[in-house]
C-alpha cells in the first residue's frame, strides 16, 4: 500500500475510533469555505483597527495624506508617551478604571441575587414583577437621563463617582441574563441542597453560584465594557471633567485640548482600547461558554 494512502486509512480508522465518520469531499469543500468566509469577515473587522494603529505613530501632517498611506515616512513611538502630556489623560484612565471596575463589582452582585429570586425561588407575583422589570429594556436611556439627574440632586451626588455608578446598577438586562442561566442549573442540586439542611442563601453562595462562573464572565464583560464606553451620563452629570472626567469625555475633549493633532487623538483611543481587548482576550472562553449556555434557561 503506498505511503499517503496507508496514512489516509490511518487517520480514517482514528475517526473511526473516536466515534466521528470520516468527512465526505462535499464536506471538506464547505469547510474550507467557511474558513474563507471567516477569515475574510476577520479582515474585513480588523482593517480599521489596523489603520488606526499605524495612523497612531504616523506624523500629523501625513494623517490626511492623499493618497492613504498605511506607513508614514516616519514612525513616531513617541505619540504614545506625548498623549499624557496633554490634560490629564492618566485622570481619565484611573477613573473609568474605578467607575468600570467598582460598576461592574454593584451589577454582578445585584444581578445575581436578582436573578436567583426570579430564576430559582417561588413566591406569588414573581412571573408578573419579572415581566414589568423587563418592560424597562424598551425605555431608551435617552428618555431617561435627565430624571435620573434631578434625582442625583436630591442626593447630592452630581459630579460624584457615587451618580456615575449606581444609578446603572439596577440593568434589567443582567437579571435576565443571570436568570436564564440559573434555569439551566438542574433543579435536583438544589433539591438536594435543601435535603441536607441549606437553606437559600447558602444554596445560591455554595451551589448556584459556583456553577454559574462563565454567565457571571459574560455579564462582567458586558458590564466592563458598558461603564468603559458610557459618554453620555458622564458628560451631563459631571462637572469638573478634570477631577471626575471618565476616557470618552477625555477623548471627546482631546481635540480641544491638542488642536489639529490627531495622531495624538488617535493614540489615544488606541490606549482606550487596550483594557477591554485584553478582557475579553482572557475571558474568551468563558464568554463562548456562558453565551451558549445561557440560551438553555427557561426549560
Amino acid at each position: 500500500m503506498p505511503p499517503a494512502r496507508k496514512r489516509r486509512r490511518g487517520k480514517e480508522d482514528q475517526e473511526k475510533v473516536a466515534g466521528h465518520a470520516p468527512m465526505t469531499r462535499p464536506e471538506k469543500v464547505r469547510l474550507v469555505f467557511a474558513h474563507i468566509g471567516v477569515y475574510i469577515a476577520a479582515a474585513i473587522f480588523l482593517a480599521p483597527l489596523v489603520y488606526a494603529f499605524f495612523s497612531a505613530m504616523k506624523p500629523n501632517q501625513e494623517i490626511f495624506s492623499m493618497p492613504p498611506t498605511l506607513i508614514a515616512s516616519e514612525v513616531r513611538w513617541t505619540n504614545f508617551i506625548d498623549v499624557f502630556s496633554y490634560g490629564p489623560f492618566l485622570t481619565y484612565i484611573g477613573n473609568s478604571f474605578f467607575v468600570a471596575i467598582a460598576g461592574t463589582l454593584v451589577v454582578l452582585a445585584v444581578s445575581t441575587m436578582a436573578g436567583y429570586a426570579f430564576g430559582r425561588l417561588r413566591w406569588k407575583g414573581r412571573d408578573a414583577v419579572f415581566v414589568l422589570f423587563l418592560a424597562t429594556l424598551m425605555v431608551p436611556a435617552e428618555v431617561i437621563v435627565i430624571p435620573m439627574f434631578i434625582v442625583m440632586q436630591w442626593f447630592g451626588w452630581v459630579d460624584t463617582y457615587q451618580a456615575l455608578i449606581f444609578p446603572f446598577a439596577f440593568t434589567a438586562f443582567g437579571t435576565f441574563l443571570m436568570r436564564q442561566f440559573f434555569r439551566g442549573i438542574p433543579f435536583e442540586l438544589e433539591e438536594a441542597a435543601r435535603v441536607d439542611g441549606a437553606g437559600p442563601i447558602r444554596t445560591f453562595l455554595q451551589i448556584i453560584l459556583p456553577l454559574s462562573k462563565s454567565g457571571v464572565a459574560v455579564l462582567a464583560v458586558f458590564t466592563f465594557l458598558g461603564f468603559w464606553n458610557s459618554y453620555l451620563w458622564p458628560l451631563i452629570v459631571t462637572v469638573d471633567y478634570a477631577a471626575h472626567g471618565t476616557l470618552p469625555i477625555g477623548l471627546a475633549s482631546f481635540s480641544g485640548l491638542t488642536g489639529t493633532r490627531w495622531d495624538l487623538q488617535m493614540a489615544a483611543a488606541i490606549i482606550s482600547m487596550i483594557p477591554t481587548t485584553v478582557l475579553v482576550i482572557a475571558l474568551q472562553k468563558h464568554l463562548v461558554k456562558g453565551i451558549s449556555m445561557a440560551g438553555l434557561g427557561g426549560r
